[in-house]
């Protein structure tokens, strides 16, 4: 039996639908502006990494440092992008001393892809900056308001999951 993830059902309101519409409208010039902001704020984290570090790079050194070692097959897959330009990413990480690549024990044609010590330790300090920077542009937060803004968050990732454009 599959757990249900903890994000509540949408409610659907009947009501006006030019109120529902507005709404709508302003939520999505909202997330636009978050997402500029977020891209910008990626740049800025891929840098303190490592200034040569192109932004989308940041994203594969996070997944290597939660899931360990991986094929370049699984990490594609995992962001959801084609192996090409994961490929291309991973030379640069590799050239940039971020990323290593050793023979796949389980598959000697296959190659494994792990952070270096290097990686994780400038991984780590950006991740530490990040968070610090965080702390410091929400400190008049109330924390309830914070917990709340991640609840909603997480719930419009799940929304996301079902987007069927």
């Amino acid at each position: 039996m599959n757990a249900k993830p903890n994000v509540p059902e949408p409610v659907v309101r009947g009501g006006d639908d030019a109120v529902a519409d507005s709404a709508v409208e302003a939520l999505e010039a909202q997330l636009s502006m978050l997402w500029r902001r977020a891209r910008s704020n990626s740049y800025k984290v891929a840098r303190r990494v490592h200034p040569d570090m192109e932004p989308a790079a940041y994203g594969l050194l996070v997944i290597l440092q939660r899931e360990g070692s991986m094929r370049l097959t699984d990490i594609a897959a995992s962001v959801g992008v084609g192996k090409p330009s994961v490929s291309r990413q991973i030379a640069m990480l590799e050239q940039l001393g971020l990323v290593q690549k050793e023979a796949d024990p389980l598959d000697g044609r296959a190659q494994s892809i792990s952070l270096t010590d290097a990686g994780t330790r400038q991984l780590v300090a950006a991740q530490t900056a990040r968070k610090q920077a965080f702390h410091e542009l929400m400190a008049d937060w109330d924390v309830q308001d914070l917990t709340s803004l991640g609840t909603l968050i997480a719930q419009l990732n799940e929304t996301y999951i079902k987007d069927n454009w």
